[in-house]
């Protein structure tokens, strides 16, 4: 089985599905990771040319501590986000095809920020577009439409689950993951005040109230035809 799953900035997937994924990986699933943007401007001192480097290197070792295949990057600059932006799109659907996904994890429609909701309209795009033969990339042509489940938003705000996947047992390597993006918890705690381990560790405690067990994650369903499936794809 082939997982990919694509966040916004790095760390992103961590935040919201890196139980979820280290959980696939431990299956024996191929998880590939992609980043739309490096993340540049996720910080008030670093420089974002200095800053997209730091953030590229800590994606990496965070994928390493959830077991992923691939950590790929589009290198968009933050804000810069545009699924209607022809060569992203073209990025986009060139990572399907090289991936192979038998199913796709993203970000929510509607999220507390336009990078992440460009995202989402992105992979709903591309994924569609990689199934047109005559649609050129490097990769050969790839034609199922496959199924997308969206990731919890930011403190699950707005967010009403469909499905939860259990990650008690991955709880740990979730956090170590997230703790890998050094420069973004420190900065978290130094602009913003928030304990961002913590904050992960309670939204995911949160989520595992609701569904009975210790630690969750949430997601919806893409209910597009003909991404509906009844085939049980989350671990």
């Amino acid at each position: 089985m082939n997982v990919l799953a694509v966040g916004c900035h790095p760390d992103d997937l961590e935040i919201a599905c890196g139980g979820t994924l280290a959980k696939y990986a431990e299956q024996g699933a191929d998880v590939y990771i992609c980043h739309v943007a490096n993340g540049d401007m996720g910080h008030t001192i670093i420089e974002p040319d200095e800053l997209a480097g730091i953030r590229k290197s800590e994606a990496q070792n965070a994928g390493k501590k959830l077991g992923a295949r691939e950590v790929l990057t589009l290198g968009v600059s933050d804000l810069k986000v545009n699924h209607y932006a022809g060569d992203i799109t073209d990025a986009m659907v060139e990572v399907v095809r090289y991936t192979k996904p038998d199913v796709i994890i993203t970000h929510n429609e509607a999220d507390y920020m336009q990078d992440h909701v460009e995202v989402s309209k992105l992979v709903f795009d591309a994924s569609f577009t990689s199934s047109i033969v005559h649609k050129a990339t490097k990769s050969a042509f790839h034609n199922p439409i496959v199924p997308i489940f969206y990731m919890d938003t930011l403190a699950g705000v707005d967010f009403a689950p469909e499905q939860y996947v259990d990650i008690t047992d991955y709880i740990d390597v979730k956090l170590q993951a997230l703790a890998a993006h050094e420069s973004q918890i420190k900065w978290m705690l130094e602009h913003d005040h928030v304990d961002f381990l913590d904050f992960v560790k309670t939204c995911s405690k949160f989520r595992g109230y609701q569904s009975s067990v210790s630690y969750a994650e949430a997601f919806r369903t893409c209910k597009t035809w003909p991404r509906v499936t009844t085939k049980k794809l989350l671990p």
